[in-house]
């Protein structure tokens, strides 16, 4: 167990071992999570079982433990690394909250989902959150008799709040219908856009990958625009498309998306399902990968595992090994079996090895002509 400073706007971590492989950098990522969230981690308790405990999860010994830092550091907020059942979480709260020290318990995806809540900037992207939240929340927190607006911290009641989270379960499903309705009609915005981007002949292209591995920076370098950048965990949300003209290639759609991370709650893959038809019909995905990461691999994985649950894994993708400027890696492009390439290895923040990436995105042009004019002479 690592401690810290007493201070507001602060959280103690909870993180159990159960032999997985990723156990380290899953716990990593916590804490950068909370960092994003805008919570100062006072302490870390760790424990290892084989299994979760039915009524508390992390087991009584640990959650004492717990109880007894949170009571002597007055902590507000207690983080789990996992997801909790609607039973662990009513558990847990009343188990710490022995002595009225109204002390709030969230998981993973609760913070996750408060985290997007802060960043979701478009309209859709808001719908999209509390779309999820709702669904999410409502299990959870309706019906306990407590509020979240008179929660004592905000992490984790961000959103759809107090009022609508005590609505009966009628109002409630009606609010999520309504919801669903207004991301039906985006949707169908975004179909007409691209079908009037596929009769223009514009090679649509969909930057994706880890979060945090600069695929904004990249989008920023290839259409010159001005996307949030930022040494955080989802900097970017709202998918952002800009056109950019590119000599050999022509006029072409870049689209820079929200990054992927280990456990993202299936709630918010389910709710950005139609922001993320951007990459589902999209004619190339460009995955930049931290090149510097020591756990790129699992990190590659990991979003391959996404896209396939979006229906994009057959969509031709391209690894873009960004920031080789951190190592000296020297840029270069690498082809597979088939001559196509598969590998390019840059700094979108230099500028190193951008012709590369002209060079894909040319033939992934190529590639698209091609198949357009087989399709035309075959039907």
């Amino acid at each position: 167990m690592r401690q810290d400073s007493e201070g507001s706007g602060a959280a103690v971590l909870v993180s159990v071992d159960f032999g997985e492989h990723d156990y380290s950098e899953s716990l990593a990522e916590l804490c950068l999570l909370a960092e994003t969230a805008g919570v100062r981690t006072l302490a870390v308790v760790e424990g290892k079982r084989q299994q979760p405990d039915a009524a508390l999860f992390a087991g009584s010994g640990k959650v004492q433990e717990i109880a007894e830092i949170v009571e002597r550091m007055e902590v507000p907020l207690v983080i789990f690394n996992h997801d909790l059942s609607p039973a662990q979480m009513r558990n847990l709260t009343a188990r710490l909250n022995t002595h009225n020290s109204n002390v709030r318990v969230i998981d993973r995806t609760m913070l996750i989902l408060d985290i997007f809540a802060q960043r979701a900037q478009s309209h859709e992207g808001k719908v999209q959150v509390e779309l999820a939240q709702l669904k999410y929340l409502a299990t959870r927190l309706v019906g306990q008799g407590v509020g979240m607006g008179q929660q004592k911290f905000a992490v984790g009641a961000r959103g759809p709040g107090e009022t609508k989270l005590e609505l009966d379960r009628r109002k409630l499903d009606k609010r999520v219908h309504l919801l669903k309705e207004r991301l039906e009609k985006l949707k169908h915005q975004r179909a007409v856009q691209r079908r009037a981007r596929g009769r223009a002949d514009v090679l649509s292209v969909s930057i994706v990958g880890y979060t945090n591995a600069g695929k904004s920076t990249l989008f920023n370098r290839l259409t010159r625009a001005d996307a949030y950048v930022a040494d955080q965990l989802f900097a970017t949300l709202d998918t952002t498309s800009r056109r950019m003209f590119s000599e050999g290639q022509g006029e072409v759609v870049v689209s820079d998306t929200v990054g992927f991370i280990r456990h993202l709650p299936h709630s918010l893959v389910a709710a950005f399902r139609s922001t993320l038809e951007e990459t589902i019909q999209a004619d190339l995905l460009l995955h930049v990968v931290d090149a510097n990461n020591a756990n790129r691999d699992d990190q590659i994985a990991e979003v391959n595992k996404v896209l396939a649950e979006i229906g994009a894994a057959d969509i031709p993708q391209v690894l873009v090994f960004n920031k080789i400027d951190l190592q000296d890696i020297p840029p270069s492009v690498q082809r597979d079996d088939y001559g196509k390439i598969a590998r390019i290895f840059l700094s979108a923040k230099s500028g190193a090895g951008l012709d590369g990436l002209q060079l894909a995105l040319a033939e992934a042009k190529a590639a698209r002509q091609s198949g357009a004019a087989t399709k035309s002479t075959t039907q």
